[in-house]
């Protein structure tokens, strides 16, 4: 019995998304726990540690996030080739996607080497800080070309439904990050202290380790030899049609997290504590999107391999399962959220200033949250049908101008100080400026999740119109490793 014939029902398809994205998650989770892990260090070190790691990690994830972004395009292509059994087809295409990665490791380093340019939105910065983001980033230059060939690797076990084979490298990085961390950056073992430019330095280290074990699993492992995976030249067709879908691709997750680096930079003017205070709100709302993230990912994996192979009811049904489940997830984050405050508080920072910040700042996570959920499985959703222009446009009328330019124009620029009387009276004595930013973002995330639930609804009712229902005969979907448990070799 196959995946495309058993489990159709809206129950079986939550739980085998939910089979799909606890892996997904737990890789996430551990990928964002190396700014985690830099910033609780740096937190412990001192709150000028702590301010270069928040403008450091936010300009380093603006550029990172982005070129993922055009990687990830490998995702909903391969998993419509995997869903139509073209098995030879996702091997080639993933070789060309690892020379995507390399090519745009070019672009990335450019804009890592000019913090400078970054740091101008910040006002008046201190040398020390600005040195010290400067070291951050030229270390992470040695990281980019790894992580990014790594996203690929990620693309392949996502699309052909084997995530553990990423979470278990992704969790093995942590304890490689903690290590070199408290190597380069406290000067243990007779090396000195580096600071954070020893946080970057570690992350460097890591990635390389980590894109060897990701190679070394896909060029080894028996299940991969199926789509053998190989490193042809470059082919400047598959290279168009993996830009065509990744850079609007990219440009959406380039609009998603450049709130988060605008709004960094952006609250650097209101001193070091409120800008640790903001990082701290910043790691956390990274944090719970990991949750939505994985499910999306999940979602739009198995919806594509349901496109691929023709059953567009099929797709429906995960799109549904996904949101329900999603949503879901969303209000037991928030509740999470609430109940733990203090003790969140208190494993980021020692610094009562900081945490008093940020404690009045949490007030808004839980509802930034649930609007982040709500846009994240939107997206995914629409990727899947492989539909990325027009979310872009979406995101950057909700996000860019309705959250990002909302927010400054209300919080630092000409209307600096409009909201100040509802902030004040939700969030007593919250620096305006900052929480403004927070309050407008969360509207640009609400708006976002509207309108790209009502373009999704019109792309599936467009595409069941195309291939009339459930066209025949449909192409048997590939069995997912649990459907398959007892009849190949699992990893």
């Amino acid at each position: 019995m196959d995946a495309g014939n058993a489990g159709q029902g809206l129950g079986a398809r939550m739980a085998e998304i939910a089979r799909q994205a606890w892996p997904v998650l737990i890789a996430s989770w551990a990928g964002v726990a190396f700014g985690v892990i830099d910033t609780t260090m740096g937190g412990h070190a001192g709150a000028m540690d702590l301010q270069i790691m928040a403008l450091a990690i936010s300009i380093y994830v603006t550029v990172f996030v982005g070129l993922m972004g055009i990687v990830h395009a490998l995702i909903p292509i391969l998993a419509q080739h995997y869903g139509a059994g073209r098995e030879r087809e996702v091997g080639r295409m993933w070789g060309q996607g690892i020379w995507l990665a390399i090519g745009l490791c070019v672009a990335g380093s450019f804009f890592l080497l000019i913090p400078d340019v970054w740091l101008s939105i910040s006002g008046n910065i201190e040398p020390q800080v600005r040195e010290g983001v400067r070291h951050y980033l030229r270390a992470l230059v040695l990281a980019l070309p790894a992580a990014l060939m790594f996203r690929s690797i990620y693309a392949l076990a996502t699309a052909v439904s084997r995530p553990r084979t990423v979470m278990v490298i992704n969790i093995a990085g942590i304890f490689f990050k903690l290590f070199f961390n408290w190597l380069f950056m406290f000067g243990n073992l007779g090396l000195p202290a580096m600071g954070a430019a020893g946080a970057g330095l570690s992350t460097a280290v890591v990635s390389w380790l980590m894109l060897a074990a990701g190679l070394w699993t896909v060029l080894r492992n028996p299940w991969y030899h199926r789509f053998r995976p190989r490193l042809n030249r470059p082919n400047w067709r598959d290279q168009a049609e993996l830009l065509r879908l990744g850079i609007p691709m990219g440009g959406s997750y380039l609009i998603e997290v450049a709130a988060f680096t605008f709004m960094a930079l952006l609250a650097a003017r209101d001193g070091v504590f409120v800008t640790g205070a903001h990082q701290i709100m910043a790691n956390l709302a990274a944090l719970c999107y990991m949750v939505p993230m994985a499910l999306g990912i999940a979602t739009a994996s198995l919806t594509a391999q349901a496109i691929g192979a023709r059953r567009p009811r099929l797709a429906r049904l995960n799109g549904r399962a996904g949101i329900i489940l999603v949503l879901c997830a969303a209000l037991l984050t928030v509740s999470a959220i609430i109940a733990g405050r203090g003790a969140i508080l208190r494993l980021y920072t020692d610094d009562p200033q900081v945490a008093a910040v940020a404690a009045v700042l949490l007030t808004l996570l839980p509802i930034f949250h649930l609007g982040d959920a709500l846009q994240c499985i939107g997206c995914y959703l629409l990727r899947a049908y492989k539909i990325a222009v027009v979310p872009l446009v979406m995101q950057i009328i909700a996000l860019t101008g309705v959250g990002l330019l909302g927010g400054w124009w209300l919080g630092f620029g000409p209307a600096s100080g409009a909201l100040s009387g509802p902030i004040l009276h939700v969030m007593p004595d919250a620096p305006v400026g900052t929480a403004t930013l927070w309050l407008m973002s969360t509207v640009g995330l609400m708006l976002s999740a509207m309108l790209l639930f009502f373009w999704y609804g019109r792309v599936v009712r467009g595409h069941e119109r195309a291939l009339g229902g459930e066209q025949g005969p449909p192409v048997p979907l590939r069995p997912t490793p649990a459907a398959s448990r007892n009849r190949r070799p699992r990893a």
